[in-house]
């Protein structure tokens, strides 16, 4: 979340609300390249380094419908695809050995791996690490799509959609950001979708400020953040408050990890599995959450002016209308979660949780009170207890390049990236999910 600075651990930098280890290989810029003076046609494939010998090199020559085939090596550049250069699609060879590599610059231009300002860009198959803001990045987009990639040891976040709508990611990775692994931000309705994929190490698994409608989270693995999913809501960005988004069929455990980097409030939030905060009409279904110091499933306000009281334009939002319906949810401090308001502790707000495998609850039988389909009976918010929570002490972050991130997980290739023809990102989200036949992840 853009916009909200903690009252107690400021860092610094912009706010941030509430995968894995270095990949290195050698540098793999020829030193001679092969001459490839002519800019590409509609359809063409630019290899690189073979045909232009940096990635930008290629990008600045492609067209509309170009594939942009990148050969594995480290390639120390940051990449900015334009307006100008848009349906193009950008993919390496092999996942894990064609590597954006930004050495931690802190040049001017060179903060972000992929910065992609053009419509319909695919990026797939390859590893962006190490640059001192985000991996991959698209903002004012329409249509994006990031496929077979991973993000590790970027020091903002890791996948990254601002602006943006009708997007995927799919088979994705991020690790090692200090705000978020995923992020999709300030946009409604986003036609967007997350799935198949895996977000650890980080101060947050995900967070989207003021992003939904037609958002889906779906099929995915949360864990070993500070974090775990965490919409929420701020002035910081247009478009709030945050609303209707669903998650369904994740797993999300542990994420309780004091030995990441983190940004502000991704320290205030440790320990909580699925955060919705200062959310509107959210779907949490069906998803396995387990092993949280704090919270599995909350539904909570966000009180900016807490947060951020220095700001003239913070202002406080409750969290109404959210459901929350058959997940399994363990061996959490508190398994299920709901305060509306700060201001009104018997304002129940039309959040209703039902069909849940739980054991403890704030408040106690908390199915009986905020039934779904009946009006809530006898509903009071413990507030004082979400207000101890919020501001107990809390572990300090680390510095995101310090910290020793664990080995990423054998991550899949993009089935025949060789030779699979470009396909633009022009009809996402294209990965179609019958959301009906997803069940709970097993344990």
């Amino acid at each position: 979340m853009r916009g909200i600075k903690s009252k107690v651990f400021p860092v610094g930098r912009r706010g941030a609300f509430l995968l894995t280890a270095l990949v290195a290989m050698a540098m793999a810029t020829p030193v001679i390249a092969t001459p490839a003076a002519a800019a590409a046609t509609k359809g063409s494939i630019i290899r690189v380094p073979s045909d232009k010998p940096t990635i930008q090199a290629a990008v600045d020559a492609s067209k509309s419908g170009t594939l942009i085939l990148i050969a594995p090596g480290t390639y120390k550049e940051a990449v900015v695809v334009s307006p100008k250069h848009s349906n193009i699609v950008i993919r390496g060879e092999d996942r894990a050995t064609t590597i954006l590599d930004g050495e931690f610059s802190s040049e001017a231009g060179k903060e972000n791996g992929f910065k992609v300002f053009a419509d319909g860009v695919a990026i797939e198959n390859m590893t962006v690490q190490n640059f001192s803001t985000n991996g991959f990045y698209w903002i004012g987009a329409k249509g994006y799509r990031g496929s077979y990639i991973t993000a590790i040891r970027n020091g903002d976040y890791g996948i990254y959609a601002f602006d943006s709508v009708k997007g995927q990611f799919d088979h994705a990775y991020a690790s090692g950001s200090p705000d978020a692994g995923f992020y999709i931000g300030q946009c409604y309705p986003c036609d967007a979708l997350i799935v198949d994929s895996e977000s650890e190490w980080n101060g947050l698994g995900y967070s989207g400020t003021n992003a939904g409608g037609n958002l889906l989270i779906a099929r995915s693995s949360w864990h070993d953040n500070r974090a775990g999913i965490v919409p929420n809501s701020g002035t910081g960005e247009k478009l709030y408050p945050q609303r209707e988004t669903t998650i369904i069929g994740n797993s999300v455990y542990d994420n309780n990890n004091a030995g990441t980097a983190a940004i502000e409030i991704a320290q205030v939030a440790i320990g909580n599995g699925i955060l919705i905060a200062g959310g509107n009409d959210n779907l949490v279904e069906r998803n396995r959450v387990e092993n949280h110091t704090v919270t599995g499933i909350g539904i909570i306000p966000l009180p900016e002016t807490v947060l951020n009281p220095d700001s003239t334009t913070a202002k406080d939002f409750d969290s109404k209308g959210n459901s929350v319906l058959a997940n399994i949810v363990q061996k959490n401090l508190y398994d299920l979660v709901s305060v509306t308001s700060l201001t009104d502790a018997s304002d129940a707000g039309k959040n209703c949780f039902a069909g849940n495998t739980y054991t403890t609850s704030s408040p106690t039988d908390i199915e009986k009170v905020l039934p779904c389909k009946k009006p809530a009976v006898g509903y009071e918010a413990d507030i004082a207890l979400f207000a101890s929570l919020l501001g107990s002490t809390k572990p300090p972050s680390i510095d995101y390049q310090a910290v020793a991130l664990p080995s990423p997980p054998k991550l899949a290739n993009m089935p025949k990236a060789k030779t699979a023809a470009a396909r633009a990102a022009t009809n996402e989200p294209s990965i179609k999910i019958s959301v009906k036949k997803l069940s709970v992840p097993a344990e």
